[in-house]
């Protein structure tokens, strides 16, 4: 039975609060952590399918063209060598910006350098990448290929354009005003596990392991690709080492893999290398932002402005959100907001770890920090000052704000020194040392999901949902949730996820899994509460379930007298996503030293405070906020894609050269959790937190730097060339 609820009123009860398992919001291990760490959970190239050949991709070695002939002669004849798949549909553009957009197609069209062209299949993998590498291929070259952001006209981006008042004329009359531009590079989702598929065919029935973050929208991808009914395609991802945004859409190794199974008739298995990984699925654009702000004597904000120069593949719908928390973090009543794209012939750009704010905010933080010093208030006290009572721009309420009280908790929390500050006040041997801090700021999402919960005759439950666990810990909440609401302790709860055959859940991504998902469980819940209810004689507000009992002492198998109850939760977001601006908020403080010789910076420490709804797993929202807080450090100091701008291909293309922070990188990390409930966020009270811990964190570092060295620098990475030559004499 299913059962589906809308939401169109904010959820105020509270219901979750009142349960008596008391599992919910714990620090509690995650309940797929074993089979993880002792190496016998099955990611995507893992599955054991007997008489499986091997696939190796073979991408394309211009910028912009045609693929005139592909010679398959060249390598049918090397050892082990079983076919090679050039199938019009190789010829993809994977739209990977956004989820649900099937592979873009054309005549043997290359958009851009390292775009999957081919597929060369042999019985193992060292044959097949060998036989790759000698495939014969002829293109028909394009010379006009623009490859600079800066050097085309960009196409504005009008649902992201704001004129309000008059912007100029606050900043001609305004005591102070800033106006900067500040850039960002290109970054990588640099996931652990690369993207990788197995195909099988069984009859006309296609069933495919892969890494993919949305499987609810990537069956209807794959469906359009090969022309085929979702009915007779499966999609098993039950566990994915990472995908940041990367595994969002459809990549070119799972249609490769269906086409070659077909082909051969037997299994086949692609595994992109890191190279390709890096090469051929998707980048973040990089960024040119124009901060323009006009404040009062007191640092109240009468004008803000905020323009962003982002890029992506002719065609391609996705542009790198940079202005989203702008539209309404701080107010100011005189407003211009404009997006705009260039369209260049670099690898697609598409989302990468909390795309738009993850950008957007370390450069808006980094000329608050520049406002701060002309006013000459504290940083913090500046924020604090321009926090608006409604969305600036919508004059919606806020669905719930944590910001001052993130401000707050986190600067008494990391000993921050209130008052007007001055860079070059300590100084440690060859060392600067400095602090900054940063409000964060993510974009709250809700989307549909399923999920169907079976209370079982012998006590135990089962949550099925296609939703997957990227790393972010859906095994354990859905646990806890259903534990919370059926009176269990979660390990008596199995959740099966990640396969097409359960109901769709809302995939991994936008930070909007755990709410929505987690809400369509409660649902669930709720229903089977229900008939308990009516079967101990109660109504279900008054039923109180723990450890397997009601109050009474029935135990739930004397309840279900040996018949399972199932339910299916399909939750929906209403009419609440347009009465409400909806978004999680904090604020992040950081400890730096600045050599004075080398312009190396090291982070001594750094502390996050964050409001994002219900907690429901402290252990694993923690987690996340350390992965958000360490994707910061790599953004402040060491990340950067770079091109070569002769033919576009990515010159750093594997982690010895795309400088992730690794363990030395990042010191001990402090995080506060402010929890609230909010009743428009979602029905179970929560908001996303997986980005919201890197929204804005680069800024803390950035403004330490100059606080420690008195470098101020408007181009991220911070690396010590660029902070040694930004130094004061």
């Amino acid at each position: 039975m299913t059962v589906y609820f809308k939401q169109d009123e904010p959820d105020t009860s509270n219901r979750l609060d009142g349960m008596k398992q008391g599992v919910l919001g714990k620090s509690l291990p995650r309940v797929e952590g074993l089979a993880k760490v002792t190496g016998t959970a099955p990611y995507a190239a893992e599955y054991p399918v007997d008489n499986c050949a091997e696939g190796v991709l073979v991408t394309s070695t211009i910028t912009r063209g045609e693929v005139v002939s592909i010679d398959r002669t060249s390598v049918l004849s090397m050892p082990g060598v079983i076919a090679v798949v050039d199938d019009e549909k190789m010829s993809t553009r994977a739209a990977q910006g956004t989820a649900n957009e099937a592979p873009m197609q054309g005549p043997r069209q290359v958009c851009y350098w390292g775009q999957p062209i081919a597929l060369v299949v042999a019985e193992t993998f060292e044959q097949a990448r060998d036989a790759a590498k000698h495939l014969k291929v002829e293109y028909r070259e394009d010379a006009a290929a623009p490859l600079d952001p800066h050097a085309v006209e960009p196409e504005e981006q009008e649902d992201e354009t704001v004129h309000q008042g008059d912007l100029a004329h606050a900043m001609a009359e305004a005591p102070h005003s800033v106006d900067v531009t500040i850039t960002t590079k290109g970054h990588a989702s640099a996931a652990m596990e690369p993207h990788a598929a197995i195909a099988e065919w069984d009859g006309d029935k296609l069933t495919v392991h892969a890494s993919l973050q949305m499987p609810n929208y990537n069956i209807t991808e794959l469906a359009d690709a090969l022309d085929m009914e979702e009915d007779n395609i499966r999609l098993i991802s039950r566990f994915v080492g990472g995908g940041f945004g990367s595994k969002l859409g459809l990549s070119e190794e799972v249609v490769a893999a269906a086409l070659a199974a077909k082909q051969i008739e037997r299994p086949v298995r692609v595994v992109q290398s890191r190279q390709q990984v890096f090469q051929t699925v998707m980048r973040r654009s990089e960024t040119t932002q124009r901060l323009r702000f006009a404040a009062d004597g007191e640092g109240r904000l009468t004008g803000f402005g905020h323009e962003a120069l982002v890029s992506n593949l002719p065609g391609e719908t996705f542009a790198e959100p940079a202005l989203q928390s702008s539209h309404f973090i701080y107010g100011g009543e005189n407003r211009e907001l404009m997006l705009k794209v260039a369209r260049i012939h670099l690898m697609t750009a598409g989302s990468v770890r909390a795309p738009g704010e993850a950008v957007g905010m370390p450069a808006l933080e980094s000329a608050m920090d520049v406002l701060a010093e002309k006013v000459g208030i504290d940083p913090v006290e500046l924020r604090l000052r321009n926090i608006p009572e409604r969305d600036p721009e919508k004059d919606l309420p806020f669905s719930s704000h944590k910001l001052a009280e993130c401000l707050k908790q986190g600067a008494e929390a990391f000993g921050w020194q209130k008052g007007v500050r001055k860079p070059r006040q300590r100084r440690e041997g060859e060392w600067w040392i400095g602090t900054g801090m940063a409000s964060a700021s993510r974009s709250h999402s809700i989307a549909e999901a399923k999920a169907r919960v079976t209370l079982k005759a012998d006590g135990t439950a089962l949550v099925e949902t296609d939703m997957t666990d990227i790393g972010t810990g859906t095994y354990t909440i859905l646990a806890q949730i259903a534990g919370e609401m059926l009176g269990l302790q979660p390990d008596q709860v199995l959740v099966e996820l990640g396969d097409t055959r359960h109901p769709r859940g809302p995939g991994s991504g936008g930070s909007w899994g755990a709410s929505s998902i987690g809400s369509a469980v409660y649902i669930a819940c709720n229903a089977i509460r229900e008939e308990l209810a009516e079967k101990a004689g109660t109504s279900e507000d008054r039923l109180e379930l723990a450890d397997g009992r009601t109050a009474a002492g029935q135990t739930l198998a004397d309840l279900l007298q040996g018949k399972d109850i199932s339910q299916e939760g399909h939750y929906e977001p209403g009419a609440i996503e347009d009465d409400f601006t909806a978004a999680g908020f904090g604020a992040f403080f950081a400890q730096v030293r600045v050599n004075h010789y080398t312009g190396e910076t090291r982070v001594d420490r750094m502390l996050g405070a964050f409001g994002f709804g219900r907690v429901l797993n402290a252990s694993t929202a923690r987690s996340q906020c350390i992965g958000g807080i360490t994707w910061s450090i790599g953004l402040a100091l060491t990340e950067a894609l770079e091109f070569d701008p002769r033919d576009g291909h990515l010159v750093n293309c594997d982690l010895a050269e795309y400088h992730v922070p690794v363990h030395r990188d990042v010191p001990d990390l402090d995080v506060l959790l402010v929890e609230e409930r909010d009743g428009a966020a979602s029905q179970i009270q929560a908001k996303g937190i997986g980005e919201l811990g890197m929204c804005g964190g680069a800024a803390a570092i950035g403004n330490a730097i100059y606080n420690a060295c008195g470098a101020r620098l408007f181009d991220y990475p911070m690396t010590p060339d660029r902070v040694l030559a930004a130094m004061p004499e």
